[in-house]
């Protein structure tokens, strides 16, 4: 079975020495979201470009792999798109969710409240940070709780990015390893009208 990994960017996007680049140079099969403005995220267009990268991708079974913002923006994927593609989704790897509803979120990101609150019809994995100002420890196990996640909170590791030491971050490895050494059986696909696919860029 064939797999392609999905990366999914946070606000700002992921520069070259975040982990999710160096990762995605080291994957066999990768390719990233491609949004108008990491700027000034919009959630439209950011549910529609990893929409794409799911409905366009050749391989059997995608996996995710999404920081900050680009969890939350899987989570609203999941919910427009979840009952045709979940089947296409091996797994996520949720890293470090942007708290997009806290008092002290920026502007920018309020436009992707509220976080949508239901199981992922695919198997995740949740890491948050115990010291992450983007979201507390507690938000950050209340989103894996109502996603359906496995959970896992490190200690003092920031937001998980580069500004916080995370550059290859080797060791978040073990968890895409995890995510993908006992992959289910593919489901039968639900049957996928023309008009699903023609939503896709």
């Amino acid at each position: 079975m064939s797999l392609e990994h999905l990366i999914i960017p946070g606000w700002h996007g992921s520069g070259q020495d975040h982990w999710q680049s160096h990762w995605q140079a080291r994957l066999p099969a990768s390719r990233r979201t491609r949004v108008r403005d990491w700027q000034l995220p919009d959630r439209e267009d950011w549910i529609e470009a990893l929409h794409h990268l799911v409905s366009t991708s050749t391989a059997d079974r995608v996996v995710l792999i999404a920081h900050s913002l680009g969890c939350v923006t899987v989570a609203h994927w999941a919910r427009r798109h979840g009952q045709q593609w979940a089947h296409r989704v091996a797994g996520a790897l949720l890293v470090a969710p942007a708290d997009v509803e806290r008092d002290t979120a920026p502007a920018a990101l309020r436009g992707f409240a509220p976080v949508p609150m239901e199981p992922l019809p695919f198997r995740s994995i949740l890491i948050g940070s115990s010291n992450d100002r983007a979201a507390s420890a507690a938000r950050t196990e209340h989103f894996a709780d109502e996603w359906g996640s496995d959970f896992e909170l490190l200690e003092g590791v920031g937001h998980i990015n580069v500004a916080s030491g995370h550059h290859r971050w080797d060791g978040g490895r073990r968890y895409l390893r995890r995510l993908t050494a006992e992959l289910p059986a593919m489901p039968t696909a639900p049957r996928i009208t023309p008009s699903a696919v023609s939503q896709a860029y």
